[in-house]
């Protein structure tokens, strides 16, 4: 029966058909593809993804002095992002092991509150799981006054188990404006809150 139906091209089956791929593209992009592709950049490090904090004993690590990787800085802003974004210095060399820090430095020239929320990439990409950062601006979001500047803490460890073809990893980051959505999320629980207290004094 269902092979029938797949070879009847008649237009009512031909629309429903239609109308069957269509939902299963859906579905496919919504539900399936999402997991899949954070497993896959996960697995594989594509588009940079460098993880979440390192929480591990950077004692345990150890150093290799006899390595060393140079390390490239970059800077972006999203094109709605009017701030100044840089990093302090834009190449530095490391040992593997070593923990290091560095500043990115932002300016909001506007003449008003802004926040702003960076977004990491690394190259090359099979390098991503081997860069710790164990403190990153990128983990919180960025809230600037008007006219205000702030350096932004970045630590970090390059794995003594990278790969040795490894040589330099560039990281860059990419700076978004999400001061509307926080605006929105702030109205948004401002609301619940409000509606809490009434619902709790109704009880009472």
């Amino acid at each position: 029966m269902i092979k029938r139906f797949w070879k009847d091209n008649s237009t009512g089956v031909l629309c429903a058909k239609l109308g069957t791929t269509v939902v299963m593209m859906f579905v496919f992009a919504v539900f399936i593809m999402p997991p899949l592709y954070d497993l896959f950049c996960d697995v594989t490090g594509l588009n940079g993804k460098t993880g979440g904090q390192f929480t591990g004993d950077v004692n345990e690590l150890g150093i290799d002095t006899s390595r060393t990787i140079k390390i490239q800085f970059i800077a972006n802003n999203n094109e709605s992002m009017p701030w100044e974004f840089r990093p302090t210095v834009k190449t530095i060399k490391v040992h593997p092991g070593e923990a290091t820090v560095i500043n990115y430095f932002a300016h909001n020239p506007t003449s008003f509150d802004m926040v702003g929320q960076a977004v990491p990439s690394l190259v090359p990409f099979k390098a991503a799981s081997y860069f710790h950062k164990t403190e990153c601006f990128c983990f919180n979001q960025q809230p600037l006054a008007a006219g205000e500047s702030a350096e932004l803490g970045l630590s970090f460890i390059v794995d003594i188990d990278i790969p040795k073809q490894v040589n330099t990893i560039t990281l860059s980051y990419t700076l978004f404006d999400i001061t509307e959505q926080q605006q929105q999320k702030t109205s948004k629980n401002t609301v619940n809150q409000t509606i809490n207290v009434a619902a709790l004094a109704v009880v009472n």
